[in-house]
C-alpha cells in the first residue's frame, strides 16, 4: 500500500513510540526471582518487627481488623523494601467505574532546608491517600464543586514495584471512595461481598460440622481469570483510525482466508510472538502473579494466558495488572495488544472466563465432589446453593458482561449466549436427578479411556465433557462463568457472584436451623437440598446453547433473554437487587443507582464515539478513495474508447458503474447517521438514553459499513487507506 504523507508520518511516530529501552530482566533464574518485586509474607517477615508482622499476618488470612498501632511500622518497612530496589515514588493504585486503573505518585523524597532532603513515608501515607472524586465516574454522587475522595490501603493485596526505563514505583492497591464515604471503585464492593460470603458459608459449615473436624475460621473464594486478546502489528494500528479510538474496526470486508480450517488454535506460536509472551512471563512473575498457561487462540493473531488461582481480590488485581503489561510489552515489541472483545467481525470475539471455587482457610475446595459427591453433603449444600443462586439471579449475572464490546461477541463462536443456564455434566446432572427423583446413586463408574495404540497411555476419562457453549459451567471442582468481556474488570462478576451465593447459603441455613438439633440428620437435610434443586431446574441445561430450540425451550421456562445491554440495563434497577445488595452491605441504594447511570452512561458514550468515528473515517477516507478510484476507472474507460470504438467495455462500465451507485449510496449513509449523531438521545432516565441510542446508532453504522467494505473488495488496493485485514491479522 502506497503511503501518504500523513500515513507515513504516522509510521514513523508508531516506530520511535515502540523503540523506548528495553527493561533489563534479572540474570538470576526464574525460581529465584518469583515474587521478588511484591511486598509479601516473604518481605514482610523479613523486613517488619515480629509483632507487626505477625498483627499484618492475621488481617491478610484471617480477615481481621486492621492494627492502627502498626500502620507506620508498615510503611518503613515497606519504603525501606522498596527504596532497596531503587524506588523513589510511591503510589495508590486503584480501580475506578471507568473500567481501568488509576494512581496518584507521589515522592518519597521530603525537603529539610539548608539544601538537604530525607526519604520519609508514614503510616497516614500508607493507609490513606487523597483524590479528585468528581472527575471519573460517580453517577451524580460527586459534583465538581464537592470532589473530595480517598485512597484507602487493602492490605489484602500486596503491594508491589512498578519499573520503567527511568524508575521504580512502590505501588499500593486500595480501595476508592468519596468523602462521604460512598464507594466509588469495583474493588470496595468486592471485598465487601467477600465478608457477606464468609459470614454465611461459616454459619452453614457450623450446621455440619463433626465434632472430630477442626473449625473453619474463613471462607473466601478463588478465581482464575483465562485473559484472551489479540496483537498485531503496533505500526498498522495507528493507521487504523477506528482502532485508535474505539479498539475495534469499525469496517473491514472478511479476508480471503480467516479461522477457516482451525489452523491457528494451539499451533506454534510465531518467534515475534513467543518472545513477547516469554517477556511478559517474566515481568508477570516476578510481580508475583501466577501466569501458568500461553497458547494461540482460534482466530489469527488470537492468543491466551491464565494464571493459576488466587484468592479473588488479589486475582482481580492481577488480572487488571496484567492487562497494563500486556499493553506495555507489547509495545516494546513493536506490537499492539487488541483486549477489545470483537476487535475483527468476522472471528472469535476475546472473553475472559472467570474460573470461580469457594475455599476455607484450612484449604478445603466446597465446589471438590470428591469421589463420591452423592454422600459429600457439604459439597451438595454448597453445589445446590449456587444453582439456586443462579437461578435466581440470572439478570444480575447477564448484567456483570453487558457492555457495548461484548455484545458483539455473545452468543456465537465459543461465547455463551446471553441466555444464562448451567451445565453440570453428565455425572452431577445424574446425581442432581437421582436426588430430586428421590432416588438413591451408586457413585461414578470410573472410566479408562484406551486409544487403540499399545505405546500410548490408556488414562481415567474425566467425569464430565466440556460445554463451550454454556455460560456457566461446572468443570471439575469449580465453574467456569465464560461470558466475561477480555476487556472488563473481573471485580463485578464476582461481588455479584459472592452476593448471590451469601443469599442463597442464608436461606439454606435458616432452612436446616428451622429443623431444630433433634430433627437435623442428613436425611433432613437431602430433603431440603431436593426441594430446592427441584425448585431450580430450569437454570440446568446440558445441550447446545446456540440452538433456536433452547432459546424457546428457554423461554418456556421462564429463562430470560436479555440480547444485548440495554435489555440488560433495564433489569438493574429491579427491587429485588437493590435489596439484595443493601442487605448484605455490598452496596447501598445510592450506590446501587450510581453505577447505573455509569453503566449506562458509558455504554451510550461508546456508541457515539464509535458514530463519530465512523462518520470521520467515511467521509474523509473512503469516500475520498472511491471517487479517485471512479475518477481512475472514468480516466480509464475514457482512454480505451479514444483507442478503439469496437471494443466490448461493459465490464469496464459495469465496474464503474457499481463504484458510482455505492458513492451515492455512501454518502446516504453518512448523512444519515450524521443527522443521527446531531440528534443525541435526550431521555432523563440513563437507561432510556442507552436504549435510544442503540436504536438510533446500531442499524446506521451498521448501514455505513457495509458500504464501505463492499466497495473495499471493488476499490484498487493501491487506493485504499487504511490496512485490510489480511495485513492487520498477519503477526510474524
Amino acid at each position: 500500500m502506497t503511503l501518504t504523507p500523513r500515513q507515513a508520518a504516522v509510521r514513523s511516530l508508531a516506530a520511535k513510540s515502540s523503540s523506548g529501552a528495553r527493561l533489563q530482566l534479572p540474570e538470576e533464574s526464574i525460581t529465584e526471582t518469583y515474587g521478588a518485586y511484591v511486598f509479601n509474607d516473604a518481605a514482610q517477615r523479613k523486613h517488619l518487627p515480629r509483632d507487626a508482622y505477625k498483627k499484618l499476618r492475621r488481617t491478610v488470612n484471617l480477615g481481621e481488623a486492621l492494627d492502627p498501632s502498626i500502620a507506620d511500622a508498615v510503611a518503613n518497612a515497606m519504603k525501606d523494601w522498596a527504596v532497596s530496589h531503587g524506588a523513589t515514588h510511591y503510589s495508590h493504585w486503584f480501580q475506578p467505574m471507568t473500567g481501568s486503573t488509576a494512581e496518584k505518585q507521589d515522592s518519597f523524597i521530603t525537603p529539610t532546608g539548608a539544601g538537604t532532603a530525607i526519604l520519609e513515608f508514614s503510616g497516614n501515607e500508607l493507609t490513606r491517600g487523597e483524590s479528585d472524586a468528581s472527575s471519573l465516574p460517580s453517577g451524580g454522587i460527586r459534583a465538581t464543586f464537592e470532589a473530595r475522595g480517598y485512597t484507602a490501603w487493602d492490605p489484602l493485596s500486596p503491594a508491589f514495584l512498578r519499573h520503567s526505563p527511568n524508575g521504580v514505583t512502590l505501588t499500593i492497591p486500595t480501595a476508592f471512595c468519596s468523602w462521604t464515604g460512598d464507594a466509588l471503585d469495583t474493588k470496595t464492593p468486592l471485598l465487601r461481598s467477600n465478608a457477606a460470603l464468609d459470614v454465611q458459608a461459616r454459619r452453614v459449615l457450623s450446621l455440619l460440622h463433626e465434632p472430630t473436624e477442626p473449625l473453619v475460621n474463613r471462607v473466601f473464594t478463588n478465581v482464575g481469570a483465562e485473559q484472551e486478546f489479540f496483537l498485531m502489528d503496533r505500526e498498522l494500528f495507528y493507521l487504523r483510525p477506528d482502532l485508535m479510538a474505539t479498539g475495534r474496526t469499525l469496517f473491514g470486508a472478511s479476508p480471503p482466508k480467516g479461522q477457516e480450517q482451525d489452523d491457528h488454535y494451539f499451533a506454534t506460536t510465531p518467534g515475534r510472538v513467543m518472545a513477547f509472551m516469554q517477556d511478559l512471563e517474566r515481568r508477570l512473575w516476578q510481580l508475583g502473579i501466577p501466569i501458568k498457561t500461553r497458547h494461540n487462540e482460534v482466530a489469527p493473531a488470537q492468543y491466551e494466558m491464565a494464571p493459576i488461582f488466587e484468592s479473588v481480590t488479589v486475582a482481580c488485581d492481577h488480572n487488571m495488572l496484567m492487562m497494563d503489561l500486556l499493553h506495555e510489552v507489547a509495545s516494546v515489541h513493536g506490537l499492539k495488544c487488541l483486549l477489545h472483545e470483537k476487535p475483527y467481525r468476522c472471528l472469535n470475539g476475546s472473553g475472559k472466563h472467570n474460573n470461580y471455587s469457594v475455599a476455607t482457610d484450612l484449604g478445603q475446595n466446597l465446589l471438590d465432589p470428591g469421589k463420591n459427591p452423592h454422600e459429600n453433603l457439604r459439597f451438595m449444600v454448597f453445589l445446590t446453593s449456587l444453582i439456586a443462586a443462579v437461578d435466581r439471579h440470572q439478570d444480575l449475572l447477564r448484567l456483570t458482561v453487558a457492555s457495548a464490546g461484548n455484545d458483539h461477541r455473545l452468543g456465537a463462536n465459543e461465547a455463551p449466549p446471553a441466555i444464562i443456564s448451567i451445565f453440570m455434566g453428565s455425572d452431577l446432572q445424574g446425581v442432581i436427578d437421582t436426588i430430586i427423583a428421590g432416588e438413591s446413586h451408586h457413585g461414578f463408574e470410573g472410566e479408562k479411556l484406551h486409544l487403540g495404540v499399545n505405546s500410548l497411555p490408556n488414562f481415567p476419562r474425566d467425569t464430565t465433557d466440556r460445554n463451550r457453549t454454556s455460560p456457566f459451567a461446572f468443570t471439575g471442582n469449580k465453574f467456569e462463568f465464560r461470558a466475561p468481556g477480555s476487556s472488563q474488570s473481573l471485580a463485578y462478576p464476582n461481588y455479584v457472584l459472592n452476593t448471590i451465593l451469601a443469599e442463597s447459603l442464608e436461606d439454606l441455613a435458616e432452612k436446616i436451623e428451622a429443623l431444630g438439633e433433634e430433627k437435623r440428620s442428613n436425611a433432613a437435610i437431602q430433603e431440603i437440598l431436593r426441594e430446592t434443586l427441584t425448585e431450580h431446574q430450569r437454570i440446568l441445561f446440558p445441550g447446545d446453547n446456540y440452538t433456536d430450540a433452547w432459546a424457546e425451550e428457554a423461554g418456556r421456562r421462564g429463562l430470560l433473554n436479555l440480547k444485548d445491554t440495554p435489555a440488560a440495563l433495564e433489569q438493574l434497577n429491579a427491587p429485588k437487587n437493590i435489596a439484595l445488595f443493601s442487605k448484605y452491605k455490598v452496596l447501598s441504594e445510592r450506590e446501587w443507582l450510581s453505577r447505573t447511570e455509569i453503566v449506562a452512561g458509558a455504554y451510550q458514550e461508546k456508541l457515539r464515539v464509535e458514530a463519530r468515528v465512523a462518520v470521520d473515517m467515511a467521509a474523509t477516507l473512503f469516500l475520498p478513495a472511491a471517487l479517485r478510484a471512479q475518477h481512475k476507472t472514468a480516466d480509464s474507460l475514457n482512454a480505451a474508447r479514444k483507442a478503439s470504438q469496437s471494443l466490448n467495455l461493459d465490464v469496464q462500465v459495469n465496474h464503474l458503474t457499481k463504484i458510482a451507485n455505492l458513492i451515492s449510496t455512501l454518502q446516504g449513509s453518512i448523512d444519515k447517521l450524521r443527522e443521527r449523531l446531531d440528534n443525541p438521545a435526550t431521555e432523563a432516565d440513563a437507561v432510556a438514553r442507552a436504549r435510544k441510542s442503540a436504536t438510533n446508532l446500531i442499524g446506521p453504522m451498521d448501514e455505513l459499513r457495509a458500504v464501505v467494505d463492499e466497495l473495499e473488495m471493488l476499490v484498487a488496493d493501491d487506493l485504499w487507506p487504511v490496512p485490510k485485514y489480511r495485513e492487520l491479522l498477519t503477526v510474524h
